[in-house]
């Protein structure tokens, strides 16, 4: 199969040959001789909570719920993501980690999108705050062993985790993670300076949501804000929807971090769902507005959680002018892919897995066309997409 498209980056027409789920070659063409959509690389969603009414942290979740997840999001231009899992009991995190292991047994694209698992606490901090919506009785310092049995029901799947490294204990629980293979980011804390920085020299590599999951009063310095931005190997996530962080706060963001910010959604199950009212497990009644913004319903000033995908975000930065749509493209995919590689990705790289994107740009909001998972086309935007995508993609295998 090939696939015909403008690289996102250049504006250049290109055609990839496909086969065995992977790009097989790449021919840049000297002109489009008809309508061709942008194509890129998939989006790579490194913290979701769940979407479309599925919830990763529930007892209730089926393998099904997970591989639904996988669809939802391919509408959404996503072709990898990490299910996340909050601070919860010893037996939901079980539960919850047997279930997306089985998911990905049981269909080969839940397989082929989840990149791993993220663990979001329970080892964060107990303050107010900081701590953000998590159970206060069921946070708890750094535990090894206990870390280990999840990674052995996980079949060594979690491949992040978030965590404050302000409890005792906490270097040497990092370094082991990072001897293990699995990201430490740093993220819902009160960690001094000095924690912070013993965290990054003991392999710490990211911040979780930025500016999120903070006490409402900081110190106008030291705060452990400034110090993670502070420190050069530390890359930095942010929630660019639109009402978790002012502009303000993500311009600097994307300065500082020109070449090490990277765009999540932390999307929960709410995300995809009609405007309406809720019941949360967690925070009780919600309220999702026409706008896309989830608060307390009884209290509509503060946030209940993000209710919008990846691609949300990277519209919004590029509609405000916050960054080009070249680099809020690459940094909801590219740019991910070489946090969890260390290393720097080349786009549309022969050998390289075929998750892809084709897309087309009306005014300021990006619509997905076409995803391609592996290989394998598993969102097409309309049936008259579908005649037209078949008079250029359909050239054999």
């Amino acid at each position: 199969m090939h696939v015909e498209g403008l690289d996102y980056q250049s504006g250049k027409p290109i055609r990839l040959g496909i086969k065995d789920g992977k790009i097989a070659d790449v021919v840049y063409l000297p002109k489009a001789k008809k309508y061709l959509p942008v194509i890129a690389p998939g989006l790579v969603d490194l913290q979701v909570n769940g979407y479309g009414g599925v919830d990763f942290n529930t007892t209730q979740l089926m393998a099904s719920d997970v591989n639904r997840v996988v669809q939802m999001l391919a509408k959404q231009g996503v072709t990898t993501f990490f299910p996340t899992l909050i601070t919860n009991t010893d037996d939901s995190i079980r539960k919850a980690l047997a279930t997306i292991v089985l998911a990905c047994k049981t269909y080969p694209e839940a397989a082929s999108a989840i990149g791993g698992i993220h663990l979001e606490g329970p080892f964060i901090s107990k303050e107010d705050g900081a701590r953000g919506a998590h159970d206060p009785q069921l946070v708890q310092k750094p535990d090894w062993e206990l870390f280990q049995q999840w990674q052995t029901i996980a079949e060594e799947k979690i491949k992040i985790i978030t965590l404050s490294p302000e409890w005792t204990g906490s270097d040497e629980f990092i370094a082991r993670c990072t001897k293990s293979g699995v990201i430490v980011s740093i993220g819902h804390t009160a960690a001094t300076p000095e924690q912070i920085d013993r965290a990054v020299k003991a392999g710490g590599r990211l911040s979780t949501h930025l500016g999120n999951g903070t006490h409402l009063m900081l110190p106008r310095h030291p705060n452990y804000i400034w110090e993670q931005l502070a420190q050069d190997k530390l890359w930095t996530s942010v929630i660019a929807d639109g009402f978790h962080l002012p502009d303000s706060f993500l311009k600097i963001i994307f300065k500082v971090k020109s070449e090490t910010a990277i765009l999540i959604s932390d999307c929960t199950y709410f995300a995809g769902l009609n405007p309406g009212t809720y019941n949360s497990h967690i925070g009780g009644e919600v309220m999702l507005s026409p706008e896309g913004r989830l608060s307390l319903a009884n209290q509509p000033n503060l946030l209940a959680g993000s209710a919008q995908s990846l691609l949300w975000c990277v519209n919004q930065v590029v509609r405000k002018n916050l960054l080009s749509l070249k680099d809020a493209w690459n940094k909801a995919s590219l740019k991910p892919l070489e946090v969890l590689t260390g290393k720097s990705q080349s786009v549309f790289k022969a050998g390289e897995p075929a998750n892809l994107v084709l897309f087309e740009q009306k005014q300021t909001e990006i619509n997905i066309l076409q995803t391609i998972l592996s290989g394998e086309i598993v969102y097409l935007h309309s049936d008259d997409y579908k005649n037209d995508f078949a008079s250029f993609s359909s050239w054999g295998s």
